[in-house]
């Protein structure tokens, strides 16, 4: 039992050094219209990521209670990343537009940049330490 112990120790040591190059990303969203539908939030790394040709690192989703809300991606590992937020406000899965494929509910991404279309991902990307960091997303 010893000896299996003492196997394990540099492996415990690995692990102890994997989750401690990882920290939060904490978003905070502020404009947020309505208190109905789900508001929607994916984390990518990559081009690929944010233009839906790979999987997002983390996603989730709240209900909105207020105009601003907060939310935690955990264990997230140092580097750049990129944040899209949909807000489906009328539940029906999908972000509407109008006839000129402008949204007509709400959206934003990391960084806010000021464009009049989608940014790229360069524009969204955001760094983030081993100690993790926190952002502000204004929703459109």
């Amino acid at each position: 039992m010893i000896r299996n112990a003492l196997f394990c120790l540099p492996f415990a040591g690995l692990l102890l050094a994997a989750s401690a190059s990882a920290g939060d990303l904490q978003v905070d969203l502020d404009g947020i219209r309505v208190q109905t539908g789900s508001v929607r939030l994916a984390l990518v790394d990559s081009s690929a990521g944010w233009d839906g040709k790979a999987a997002p690192v983390q996603a989730q989703a709240l209900v909105p209670t207020a105009d601003q809300a907060h939310v935690v991606f955990k264990d997230v590992a140092a580097g750049d990343y990129a944040v899209l937020v949909t807000h489906d406000e009328n539940g029906n899965g999908k972000l509407d537009t109008n006839l000129v494929g402008m949204p007509v509910e709400g959206y934003g991404f990391s960084n806010n940049p000021q464009v009049m279309r989608k940014p790229t991902f360069d524009e969204a990307r955001v760094h983030v330490p081993a100690d993790g960091a926190a952002i502000r997303i204004a929703l459109r």
